[in-house]
């Protein structure tokens, strides 16, 4: 029994490592989207690269794809090349998490002269060159510059040659270099605090605290899969897509003896447009999905995650082949727990919650002299910008939708003093959008109505529109209605498209109308007085 409970508080402890890695980066990031919005990951991995424990601040797309891309960092730089103060960097999409907009950096972490462990983050960079997070460019090759697995630091020293191409390559290079220096200085400190903590147990290494770790998540795992019921189940969901080309997720989870199998077969084909998905973020928020419903109180490591195995078609939308575009890979990534929830939901209706609007409805805007509108007024100021807004999410067995929720990304809001203060812009209006959560027992939750303009009413400024659910609204489940559809517009009452670089002319306002949660279970049937606050706000 104390042994035991010794290695529960030396795993709570390596947890508690990742955690204040992640805080790490919250306190010294440069970019809004790490430092305000947490769109990051951190963890730490054995020196065979498996994931030992994560942060719990961060997103699943980035965790989940980090925790397969480790491996890729070892292969190109072994263990016993590396050395302490050593960082190494890539943005590879196929490698890494998905998009060029995100950089990983791992970092070893020694004691007692070895290598017993990697520290590791995965963040999102505002800018990185090429035409911008968005779904316009028809190649890898225009998103913006790609690095391989390459070290970034020996001995603490940076490689100057790397960090100028970088600067040449991006607009923002003072922001993206001490964004990257931030992250190496977070997977730092973890190294050192890593091992002050080994020393002081007197420990060598993490090998017998790692294999129970693993063993025990592992476990815990295959007995919540031996709890559900054995079967098969399909769901097909309709996404807007992009160019008018609309795409389906074909999603088929089979529950065995000892694993759970998501696969894909039968999803669209992969478009000349950057809203395509690499297989590791495929299977980092298919397998979110499933955790959450199978084994949500299990930690989140190689052991737990082990039992997940997901599939998608070479050259299918969620497995997209080099060098196919994916800078908007999250507007179709992160509906997969929707998929997987659609087809648990037959197995397990009263576990899973109605569809959600899902996809962050992320409010990219560029400003300067590449911006032009149709008058020919050209804008005077470049900036860069980004801020994450949500829809609401599904209603639950038993519990009406959470409003205004990042589900499943886990990132937070920009607070607008923030943002306005990031760039000149002004936010006139950011508000839950009443009624637009579907109606049910328990009601989906409401969608935001924000509008945002620049500053100086003379200037045009560029929208990346990367939105979804304006052509097919959350569905609702078990008899719940389907939440209202979202909408991009201008204060004229012009109407934009869901995706694509567009201009909002000098003195228009952009006017967003986030998608609501679906219903779950009869309206009929929801409690006196329900209907009345779903008039409003409850």
């Amino acid at each position: 029994m104390i042994a035991d409970l010794a290695t529960q508080l030396t795993w709570d402890r390596l947890i508690a490592l990742a955690e204040e890695q992640a805080q790490a980066l919250l306190r010294s990031a440069f970019s809004t989207t790490v430092r305000e919005a947490g769109d990051l990951s951190a963890g730490i991995f054995d020196p065979r690269g498996r994931m030992l424990a994560q942060a719990v601040t961060g997103t699943p797309g980035h965790v989940n794809s980090m925790a397969e891309s480790i491996r890729h960092f070892i292969a190109a730089h072994p263990i016993e090349a590396m050395r302490a103060g050593d960082h190494y960097i890539s943005n590879d999409p196929w490698l890494t998490s998905g998009h060029l907009h995100d950089i990983t950096v791992v970092t070893p972490a020694f004691h007692q002269g070895r290598c017993v462990a990697l520290f590791a983050c995965a963040c999102h960079q505002v800018d990185i060159g090429g035409l911008g997070q968005g779904p316009d460019g028809r190649s890898i090759f225009e998103e913006g510059i790609r690095l391989p697995i390459l070290r970034l630091a020996r001995d603490g020293a940076f490689d100057p040659t790397l960090l100028a191409i970088l600067r040449a390559n991006v607009r923002r290079p003072f922001e993206v270099e001490g964004d990257i220096r931030s992250y190496c200085a977070a997977n730092a400190a973890s190294a050192r605090a890593l091992a002050a903590m080994l020393a002081q147990q007197g420990m060598a290494d993490l090998e017998a605290l790692g294999e129970e770790i693993l063993t025990r998540s592992h476990r815990a795992t295959l007995a919540a899969i031996a709890a559900l019921p054995r079967g098969s189940w399909s769901s097909r969901l309709r996404l807007d897509g992009v160019a008018g080309r609309a795409i389906e997720l074909a999603c088929r989870v089979s529950i065995v003896a000892d694993e759970v199998l998501v696969d894909f077969a039968g999803t669209s084909a992969a478009v000349p447009r950057g809203v395509n998905v690499v297989l590791p973020y495929t299977r980092a928020y298919a397998a979110f999905g499933v955790k959450t419903v199978v084994a949500p109180d299990v930690p989140n490591n190689a052991g737990s995650l082990a039992p997940i195995r997901v599939e998608a078609p070479a050259g299918s939308v969620l497995n997209a082949q080099d060098p196919a575009p994916v800078a908007a890979r999250h507007v179709v990534g992160q509906f997969l727990p929707d998929a997987v929830f659609a087809c648990l939901a037959q197995a397990m209706p009263q576990r899973v919650p109605a569809a959600g609007s899902s996809v962050l409805w992320t409010v990219q805007l560029r400003g300067g002299p590449e911006v032009v509108d149709a008058e020919g007024h050209q804008g005077r100021t470049s900036f860069e910008t980004v801020f994450f807004n949500s829809g609401g999410t599904g209603a639950r067995p038993g519990m009406d939708g959470l409003d205004g929720t990042a589900f499943p990304a886990g990132v937070k809001a920009v607070p607008i003093e923030v943002v306005e203060a990031n760039a000149p812009i002004i936010v006139w209006r950011k508000e839950l959008r009443p009624g637009s959560g579907g109606l049910g027992e328990f009601r989906g939750g409401h969608g935001q109505v924000v509008e945002v303009a620049a500053l100086a009413t003379d200037e045009p400024i560029a929208v990346l529109a990367m939105f979804e659910r304006c052509d097919n609204p959350a569905d609702g489940a078990a008899g719940g209605q389907a939440g209202a559809a979202g909408a991009v517009r201008l204060s004229s009452g012009a109407t934009l498209a869901g995706k694509g670089l567009q201009t909002v002319p000098a003195g228009q306002r952009l006017v967003l109308e986030l998608p609501g949660g679906g219903g779950w279970g009869n309206p009929a049937a929801r409690q006196a007085g329900g209907a009345e606050a779903d008039d409003g706000l409850d």
